[in-house]
This record gives C-alpha cells, sequence and structure tokens, in this order.
C-alpha cells in the first residue's frame, strides 16, 4: 500500500500510476489530509483546480474578502510550534492574510511536491475487481488509487443568476467566488453587484468607495451585524497562545466550534430590557463573535417568537443606520434571523447613505434579462460598465455533483442523491467503499468554525486508515441501515430548530430544482465528535471492513 507503481492499461495500451490515495482539493481540507495521509506512509496525489493552492481562500479575492470567525480560531491545531510561531494582524484576517497563511503552511511541511494544480477531476469510478478507485483528470490522466478523499469544499461551486444573457454583456463580468488574481479598479465606472448575501456584504462597501455609481440588486435582505474589525491586540494574541491547548479542547465541544458561554435562559424568560441590554452589547462589542447574538438564549434558534426579538433588534438598528426610510426598509429583512446564514459587515448599512449608491428590490421587480449593455428587470433598464455577481454557491454538494463518481456496480453518486444526499456522517457512503467526503453533507461543516470541522475529520479518517492498515482490510463501507438512520437524524435534529422554516442555501433552495433537506448537521461539533469517536471506538461500528 505504501509505493508508487504503474500497471499496463489493457483496454488503452496506457500506463495507469498506482498511489495509494487520491485527494481532490489543495485547501485547508486538502493539504491537511495530505500531510496526515503522508505521516501514515502513504502515496498520495492532490489534484487542484486552481493555479495555487488555498481553495476559498484562493479563489475568494474580490475586494473585502474576510473570514468571520477570529483568526486565533480559524487555523490549523494539528502542530503547537506552527500555531506559536504565526503572528495574526487581524481580529478577522482578510484573505491575503488567510493565503499567506496557508502558503506559509505548504512550504514548511514541504507539501507542494505532492500538488499538482490546474488539474480538475473528473471522474472517481470504483473498480471492484481491484478494490480500487480510478480518477481521471481533465489533462488526460489516469491514476489508480486504494482511497479517494474529496476535499473539494462546501461553498466552492460558485452559481450564477438565473436569468438569460449572461453571455451577451459586453462589459466586465465577475463572480466573488471566481475573482481576478489581480486588483480590480471599479474608479468612475457603473457597476451592478447581484446578491446581498456574505460576498455582497463584503464587496459592496468597497466597490462604492470608487464607483460612480454603484446599484445593489437584493433579492432578500439580510441580517448584517457589525464585523468589528480591529488589529489584533499583542496581549490578547499572547495569552490565546499560552493556554491553546484548553482553547482548541473549549472550541472542539462546543456547539459551533466556537466556545462561548452556555445560554441557561430563554428569550422570552428575561424582560425586554435586560434583553435588548444583551442584543446591545453583542452589537457594540468590536469582539463578539458572529454566533454571540445567535446563541445568547436558549431559544433563539428554536422558538420564533423568541427569534423575533433578535430579529426587531436589528431592524431597529438599520433603521437608525439608514437615512432614507424607504430604503431602511428595503433593508430589513421580514424573515427569522439567524437560519439564514446571518453576516458580518463593515459599514455595510451605512453605505447606503452615499449618493452614488441605489438599492433595487428584485423581489418586486425581478431580473428578466442581462443584455448587452446591462440589466433589465421588469419595470426598467440599466446601463452598467460592470457587473458583479455575489450569487453564492451551490452549497455543500455541487462540488461534488461536478465530479462523475461511480461506485459499486456503475452506480452514480448524482443518482443516488437525486432527493438529498444520504452519507454516514457526512463522511462516508454505502456503495462507494474507501471514498471520504471531508465535511460532506450531513456533517456539521458550514454550521461550524470550518477548520475545527475539517481536522476532525481528517484525523477521524486517518485514523481510520490506520486501522484498516494494521489490521490488514482493503475496504471500508458505510452500511445503507447507518446511513439511513443518520440521514433521518440529521433531518429530525434540523426539524428541531427554525432551520427548515426559511428558504436559503442551509436547504439547498438556493438553487432551482435541488432538493430541499437539511444538508448540515446541527446538532453541535461537540456532539457530533463524540458520535464519531463512539464509531470508532466501537470498531467502526455502522461500517463494513473487509479484507
Amino acid at each position: 500500500m505504501t509505493t508508487t507503481s504503474e500497471r499496463s492499461a489493457s483496454s488503452t495500451g496506457q500506463k495507469t500510476r498506482e498511489i495509494d490515495a487520491v485527494v481532490v482539493g489543495a485547501g485547508f481540507a486538502g493539504l491537511y489530509t495530505l500531510h496526515k495521509l503522508r505521516g501514515l506512509g502513504l502515496s498520495v496525489q492532490v489534484y487542484e483546480a486552481g493555479d495555487g493552492i488555498g481553495g476559498t481562500w484562493y479563489w475568494n479575492r474580490y475586494p473585502g474578502a474576510r473570514v468571520d470567525v477570529k483568526s486565533m480560531y480559524y487555523n490549523y491545531s494539528f502542530d503547537p510550534e506552527l500555531e506559536q510561531e504565526w503572528e495574526w494582524t487581524e481580529k478577522l484576517p482578510p484573505q491575503p492574510e488567510l493565503l499567506r497563511y496557508i502558503n506559509h503552511v505548504a512550504d514548511r511541511f514541504d507539501l507542494r511536491k505532492d500538488v499538482q494544480l490546474r488539474t480538475r477531476v473528473t471522474a472517481a469510478v470504483y473498480d471492484e475487481s481491484a478494490a480500487r478507485w480510478r480518477i481521471t483528470t481533465d489533462q488526460g490522466e489516469t491514476v489508480s488509487a486504494r482511497f479517494a478523499i474529496m476535499a473539494t469544499g462546501c461553498l466552492s461551486a460558485p452559481k450564477m443568476v438565473e436569468v438569460p444573457g449572461i453571455e451577451t454583456f459586453r462589459g466586465r463580468s465577475f463572480h466573488t467566488g471566481n475573482w481576478p488574481d489581480q486588483e480590480v479598479d471599479f474608479s468612475g465606472r457603473r457597476v451592478a453587484v447581484i446578491g446581498t448575501g456574505s460576498s455582497g456584504v463584503q464587496v459592496i462597501p468597497l466597490v462604492a468607495e470608487t464607483a460612480e455609481k454603484l446599484t445593489v440588486f437584493q433579492r432578500t435582505a439580510n441580517y448584517v451585524l457589525p464585523a468589528g474589525n480591529h488589529a489584533i491586540d499583542p496581549e490578547f494574541q499572547r495569552d490565546i497562545k499560552s493556554r491553546y491547548r484548553e482553547v482548541r479542547k473549549a472550541n472542539r465541544e462546543s456547539s459551533f466550534g466556537i466556545a462561548r458561554p452556555e445560554a441557561t435562559t430563554g428569550a422570552l424568560e428575561v424582560g425586554e430590557d435586560e434583553r435588548n441590554a444583551f442584543y446591545r452589547a453583542v452589537w457594540e462589542d468590536k469582539d463578539s463573535e458572529l454566533v454571540s447574538m445567535l446563541t445568547g438564549y436558549t431559544d433563539t434558534l428554536t422558538d420564533e417568537a423568541a427569534n423575533e426579538t433578535a430579529a426587531q433588534f436589528i431592524r431597529d438598528r438599520i433603521a437608525e443606520i439608514v437615512t432614507d426610510p424607504a430604503v431602511a426598509e428595503l433593508l430589513q429583512p421580514s424573515g427569522l434571523f439567524g437560519v439564514k446564514r446571518p453576516v458580518l459587515g463593515t459599514d455595510y448599512y451605512a453605505t447606503f447613505n452615499r449618493p452614488n449608491v441605489r438599492l433595487v428590490d428584485v423581489s418586486a421587480t425581478p431580473l428578466t434579462e442581462v443584455t448587452e449593455s446591462g440589466l433589465e428587470t421588469t419595470q426598467e433598464s440599466f446601463e452598467f460598465d460592470d457587473i458583479v455577481y455575489a450569487t453564492g454557491y451551490d452549497a455543500m454538494t455541487g462540488a461534488l455533483d461536478a465530479v462523475d463518481i461511480r461506485g459499486r456496480g456503475g452506480a452514480a453518486l448524482r443518482e443516488k442523491w437525486a432527493d438529498g444526499p444520504i452519507t454516514y456522517l457526512g463522511l462516508a457512503v454505502a456503495g462507494f467503499p474507501n471514498l471520504f467526503t471531508i465535511t460532506g453533507p450531513g456533517s456539521p461543516a458550514v454550521l461550524s468554525n470550518m477548520l475545527v470541522s475539517i481536522e476532525q475529520h481528517v484525523d477521524w479518517v486517518a485514523d481510520a486508515i490506520g486501522t484498516m492498515r494494521s489490521k490488514g482490510v482493503t475496504t471500508m463501507e458505510a452500511r445503507v441501515d447507518a446511513e439511513q438512520e443518520w440521514t433521518r437524524h440529521v433531518g429530525e435534529v434540523g426539524d428541531m430548530t427554525l432551520y427548515p422554516k426559511v428558504d436559503s442555501w442551509y436547504v439547498g433552495s438556493n438553487v432551482p430544482g435541488k432538493p430541499r433537506v437539511m444538508y448540515a448537521y446541527i446538532g453541535g461539533v461537540g456532539a457530533y465528535r463524540e458520535k464519531c469517536d463512539q464509531v470508532a471506538a466501537d470498531d467502526y461500528d455502522g461500517f463494513t471492513l473487509a479484507r
């Protein structure tokens, strides 16, 4: 299992390289997987579609892009020297700093030699006779691997707006999830931004600073909390580093991968003054977390009336910031708070006070066409020099669906998931032996600090492969009953919350025709980790291990 060899492919006469594992994606997940498997003595090939490593932080180079988890918690924990030597500069580091960090890690652990860039995996087909995966790339290369590990990312398949004519526009077009690697100058230009999700909220204020005119096309108003970003206090950084083991443990045992004091009361169990004082403290505290307002009371995510107290507080703040009452009203979300991804922004609402910024409500006047010169709605024609599509992603499953993955009997993963993803622990799928999905659907994934979830998944997969090798086992495959029970559990836990009550990419409703199910596990990072650890301790209960 530990050597790279070549064998003849009789049907083509070509040589097929044999290795132990193929990893798809060279972001945080793919690079850590490479490091862990290499430590087991495995031969590993990582394929990355981009011109550079970094995954999310390679592609998302748009102005204002930054993570919404504190830098001191959004980094690798596997190497104590690494976490001590890297000095973070901001509370919420911007994309360039995160990319520098990832490249530092790649160089420090000599990871680049096993990463092939500018190569997209197009197919992964399981060869039952050999118990190996046959991986094909868009470069015409085919490799045979015992293990196929999909580190393709949860938000890495950009989606466009569903209107005709996109290809006809004669100006410049950009998608926030596939931004050019050089600076884009919007000075003196007429710019459209379509979308007010996380990337739209981050890019809009910066484009507004230089554009002659900025028109924002909003379908659904979003809850935007102040990012409160600032330079890191050196004393704070030293304090965290001095007790990193304690901090890491607390994050791993928390609900969202970010340790917070556990709420003990419901929002409706306290008076309005006390409740609003808490909300205001979170709103004004520059050191607060994105999850602070979500987790301050026990019932914010489970009771509509409790949720409404937080929602109304934010609406009131919007009304205070935005000077035009009509614009303020359009920016005030009417739905539940926090169950459609809340986002952090810097001067987002204040941007709509600028004379060069206009807000268009496309829920009232839908976009109908992209034209040669701009955009059409049901009521108006617009001319633009540039269009920025901040239209999000086919989340959780989009990047996996982009690969033709076929398991036993040639069964296609896309077809198996036609009514929604079915997985065991978000890690494995029955009928697809030795295929692992890092932060796949059915795991906490996007409802957590991604670095905590990535490391937990990679460690679990590496331990499982190590166990297989020690026992002389060739394949590990999820059982049908185990994946069905887990998928039911993911849905049942989701139904205990308010998440399914709102259309969002958490439930797939942003992609026409996509099954409407709960794509991530909301039972908590700590509880999920315990379940995974118990499965491993019980000789990988729910899996079939075969020689």
